[in-house]
């Protein structure tokens, strides 16, 4: 199993190691001495020896690199970051969710497997693991284990529930992940579990909490503030300080992505933030998202027209980026808006507000004029 990986990553390279924040960034001369040590299994270099020392405690001194270390290779697609919603499905049920109906479908594991590894052609180096919940899913340790086995720094977004489980903490403690973002919905079993309309939800996320920390993993929370649990916030708070968890606090709502609106009414009036002007961002030209069959998109939200990886391949994302252009074209009322510039929302995202019939003011600055 490797301990380090040398990536590119958009136009640099990267000295990288599973389960780590920390990275080096070397020059491409040194990315392509690597390379051939690698292959030639020599040892590391005596130039790396210090570096590795300092920032990860690893001592290279008369190691082959083509023992611990994995070269990614240079890719013509350029696709540094990539999500993937393993499963739709979910053992919660919470009115705010972005995803409306929860449907249980997905790839078969080989086809998962092959989506893997069009992603690691496309270039992806981060890569996050969504759903629905994928801790469910039956395939996530196969599939989690296989990104770690093609060089991804892997990212896993969850709400918990599962985390606990011997058979995930041993998955996720052997092969390290590089962050577990976990939401949470409430500070007692009363407030948690009404929200989640799961009974018993509360404490089987405190346990997983508690088994993180166990395990030392690098959990970061999102606290969900809703009209039902907005008296709990600093609770919440609280909560993630006492497991030394870092987090951070979502309060506005988004339409599902079929444009229904139906998390809106969830949002807590009085804790609303207003949102930081849009100014633009790499999704469909750096980074893409796949639904559970494999169909890429910009991102999460806009969802249509997508590429169909499975039937294309990886020569299908070339025709992304001019998708990502067009659909942030401000079309259905938003052409020539004098405040365009300084707009809160991505074109995308508005389409779902205006298709949820949202108030204006929850999505636009010109509010009711």
């Amino acid at each position: 199993m490797h301990e380090l990986i040398v990536a590119p990553f958009l136009t640099d390279f990267l000295v990288l190691r599973p389960g780590s924040t920390r990275g080096l960034k070397v020059p491409q001369h040194r990315y392509l001495e690597l390379q051939q040590a690698a292959r030639n299994r020599d040892p590391f270099p005596a130039w790396l020896h210090d570096p590795v020392r300092a920032q990860w405690g690893v001592d290279l001194t008369g190691r082959s690199a083509n023992d611990a270390l994995l070269v990614r290779e240079v890719s013509e697609y350029g696709y540094a970051r990539a999500s993937y919603e393993i499963n739709l499905g979910c053992d919660y049920d919470c009115p705010h969710c972005y995803l409306g109906q929860k449907k249980f479908e997905g790839l078969p594991l080989e086809k998962k497997a092959h989506l893997l590894d069009i992603m690691r052609t496309a270039g992806v180096v981060w890569l996050q693991i969504t759903g629905g919940e994928p801790l469910i899913d039956r395939h996530f340790a196969a599939v989690y284990a296989r990104a770690h086995e093609l060089g991804m720094m892997v990212a896993i977004s969850s709400n918990g529930s599962q985390l606990a489980k011997p058979m995930l903490l041993d998955c996720l403690t052997r092969r390290r992940p590089y962050r577990i973002t976990l939401s949470v919905y409430g500070a007692t079993a009363d407030t948690y579990d009404g929200f989640t309309r799961n009974r018993g939800a509360f404490n089987r996320f405190v346990r997983g909490l508690a088994a993180a920390r166990e395990a030392g993993l690098p959990v970061r929370l999102n606290i969900i503030v809703s009209d039902t649990n907005a008296h709990e916030l600093d609770a919440m708070k609280a909560l993630a300080d006492a497991h030394g968890f870092p987090h951070q606090v979502y309060t506005n709502m988004s339409p599902t992505i079929d444009g229904s609106g139906e998390p809106l009414p969830t949002q807590a009036a009085d804790y609303l933030r207003k949102r930081k002007p849009f100014t633009g961002c790499n999704a469909g030209h750096t980074f893409f998202h796949s639904d559970p069959f494999g169909r890429a998109s910009i991102c999460k939200v806009g969802r249509d027209p997508h590429v169909d990886l499975m039937r294309e391949g990886v020569e299908g994302l070339r025709r992304l980026g001019g998708i990502a252009d067009s659909l942030m074209l401000r079309t259905g009322g938003c052409e020539g808006c004098s405040l365009s510039g300084t707009c809160w929302t991505c074109r995308p995202l508005a389409k779902l507000y205006q298709e949820a019939k949202a108030q204006r003011e929850t999505y636009c600055q010109h509010g009711g004029r």
